[in-house]
């Protein structure tokens, strides 16, 4: 039960960044939050089931996850480099 509510604690917290950051390196981690949310919410109930196709499913969620994040990261060094671009209203600039 413990893990539930942290998980949902770990979901409140990813939600709150969403909704109040403005920064995109910062809506990235909330985004990494939620997302760590949901696995540890997989990983809970497969233990509790007895199943172990929730870990699997993690593994599986958390490499895809990693390489996402390694790719939005690398997009978001080079808005940051050559346009200047660290708030998320600005990404209109990207257009041009």
């Amino acid at each position: 039960m413990e893990y539930i509510i942290l998980s949902m604690t770990l979901l409140a917290i990813g939600v709150y960044g969403l909704l109040t950051k403005r920064n995109l390196l910062k809506t990235l981690m909330s985004i990494e939050i939620i997302a760590a949310a949901a696995s540890m919410n997989f990983v809970v109930f497969s233990s509790l089931l007895g199943d172990r196709m929730g870990q699997v499913f993690f593994i599986l969620a958390l490499s895809v996850d990693t390489s996402i994040t390694a790719v939005v990261v690398a997009l978001l060094l080079v808005a940051n480099r050559e346009l200047k671009v660290s708030d998320i209203w600005d990404l209109s600039k990207l257009k041009e």
